[in-house]
């Protein structure tokens, strides 16, 4: 994203095409793949996470397509270009955000989930019920409560023994934290790299931010994880802080957005599990928001055409905790 030159000139050394194989934390050295080693003062890993690869039965590497690298973005542009039907396994945001793209190119798409609606398990039922209609609307069939049981060539199986024609797959079964590195450090682990407030890891001088990091949350009183570009940006932000001694602490509240065609669906805070969903508008008009609580607090608010609404949620979330800083020694 930057010239060499904007490197040089803030004394950056930019390794490309190299991979870190371990970390010595007593060392404080890393040592890389290439047989190279670099010593550290202080460590950020932001290994972010990969995504979980289903095993296809007959299905070749090269029918399979996941979107996580910009180069992945690129080979499914390159295959639509001469596609006429795709399938795409999972029906959460990755998947349902590229039957979108492929719908606009006029690809016939399939989506096949075990899920009962698009996106409940996230957004709850009645908001799924909406995003299914919306694709549906745009010519997106879905084969839902349904796997892939096999491949043969363009023919592809499914669990009630239905066939379907596909030029390719895309598959977007969810990601998992990349912990090799922490692991063979032997930092605390806790379904990611395990950090405190201020994101430092288990071993002092090394911290963690992005997909890989589980942090304690000011605003649900949980460890979570989040799997969204702006938490990741932001984490990067204070961990640099941290780094140079700030003590601040990581207090954001997560947001995300995901678009729809022309739907743009804005949500901050974080509900992994909810017992009142609260919707104040309505879905089919696509202008409301949806309110998650458990035991009677907000954890998270989604929004339809209702960007003020979602920043004054936002303001009213980050108003919730006090922050306190750590003392500097």
């Amino acid at each position: 994203m930057r010239s060499s030159d904007y490197y040089r000139d803030r004394r950056i050394d930019l390794l490309l095409n190299s991979r870190v194989s371990s970390l010595d934390t007593k060392r404080r050295r890393i040592l890389l793949e290439d047989g190279g080693e670099l010593e550290f003062g202080a460590l950020l890993l932001a290994t972010g996470a990969d995504p979980v690869r289903l095993p296809v039965e007959g299905a070749t590497d090269a029918q399979l397509h996941y979107l996580r690298t910009f180069a992945d973005s690129k080979a499914i542009i390159a295959r639509a270009a001469s596609a006429k039907r795709v399938l795409i396994i999972g029906a959460s945001f990755i998947g349902l955000e590229v039957a979108a793209s492929l719908r606009a190119r006029g690809i016939h798409v399939d989506v096949v989930a075990p899920d009962r609606q698009p996106l409940e398990r996230v957004m709850g039922a009645e908001v799924g019920v909406f995003i299914r209609k919306l694709h549906e609307g745009h010519g997106v069939t879905f084969h839902l409560e349904q796997t892939v049981s096999r491949v043969s060539g363009r023919t592809v199986t499914l669990s009630d023994g239905k066939d379907l024609e596909a030029d390719f797959i895309v598959l977007g079964v969810g990601v998992r934290p990349s912990l090799i590195l922490a692991e063979q450090a032997r930092l605390a682990i806790d379904r990611g790299i395990k950090v405190d407030e201020y994101l430092e890891t288990s071993v002092p001088g090394i911290f963690a931010a992005g997909d890989a990091a589980r942090w304690p949350d000011p605003h649900t009183g949980e460890r979570i994880r989040v799997e969204h570009w702006v938490v990741a940006e932001r984490m990067g932000q204070v961990a640099a802080k941290n780094i140079l001694g700030h003590s601040e602490k990581f207090d954001a509240v997560p947001f995300f957005w995901s678009q729809h065609y022309d739907v743009t669906i804005n949500y901050v805070g974080h509900a992994e599990k909810w017992d009142v969903v609260e919707i104040d508008g309505n879905l089919d008009a696509r202008d409301c928001s949806i309110v998650y609580k458990n035991g009677g607090r907000t954890l998270a608010t989604a929004t339809i055409s209702r960007d003020l609404q979602s920043l004054q949620a936002e303001v009213a979330m980050e108003a919730e905790k006090q922050p306190q800083q750590r003392e500097v020694a």
